[in-house]
């Protein structure tokens, strides 16, 4: 499928400037609380046959600690499940404590499962680019290594064509002060992460990291989204 395009601005641009805007310098994810445990293993067949099943399609981000991505994208209408896990990488069903260490080659990502007739992957990217800082190569704030990479597993042609179109659009359009460093990769081996961190800021809300990162974060995206939220205006 060929994605259209047009010398328009287009509302994925507008709304990321307007977003940077209101985004305060990310702070650390290093507050994260050790687990030699390993991860529930699940992989990209499990998740893409449910989603079949549904009608859904599936969006795989790594946008920095996915604690954070995870609610941010928890939030948007159409939006059906959002999992926290590990992909990218070599090693095999890794556990929290061995992406820590950078040598996996895994990134902390998201599978986003979603309804396509109420949210696009077109919005999904948009709230992507705005929900975590695409210029830092191999970290987000203070949180560094390859596994805080920013990168957009495609699970398709269309995918991939529009995630390459929008980073060279948003380049062109100058919309951060640096170059976008975003990898877009196909999607491999998707290992869900360790039960503890799903839904990791509804269990731990008044956690220390969860009130003085992921809330204020949350809150900015709430506000840049909110004609697209599950509990806001409506799409």
């Amino acid at each position: 499928m060929t994605v259209k395009k047009d010398n328009r601005p287009g509302v994925a641009i507008v709304r990321c400037l307007a977003l940077l805007l209101l985004l305060s310098p990310i702070v650390a994810c290093g507050w994260q609380q050790k687990n030699n445990g390993h991860s529930n293993g699940s992989t990209d067949t499990t998740i893409m046959k449910t989603a079949t099943a549904n009608k859904t399609a599936t969006a795989t981000f790594a946008a920095g600690c996915f604690w954070c991505v995870e609610e941010q994208f928890k939030q948007l209408n159409g939006v059906e499940s959002v999992t926290s896990g590990y992909t990218g990488g070599t090693v095999p069903n890794p556990s929290y404590k061995e992406v820590c260490t950078g040598t996996t080659g895994h990134a902390e990502a998201c599978n986003i499962v979603y309804d396509p007739s109420k949210i696009s992957y077109e919005q999904l990217l948009e709230a992507f680019f705005v929900a975590h800082d695409p210029t830092q190569l191999n970290r987000q704030g203070n949180d560094e290594g390859t596994q805080y990479r920013s990168a957009i597993f495609y699970h398709n042609a269309e995918q991939k064509e529009l995630a390459t179109y929008y980073i060279k659009r948003l380049n062109k359009e100058k919309a951060y002060n640096a170059t976008i460093v975003t990898q877009v990769v196909p999607y491999g081996t998707f290992y869900k992460a360790e039960d503890y961190h799903q839904d990791y800021y509804a269990n731990n809300m008044n956690a220390p990291y969860c009130q003085m990162v992921i809330k204020p974060k949350l809150d900015k995206f709430r506000k840049v989204f909110q004609e697209k939220l599950k509990h806001g205006k409506g799409m």
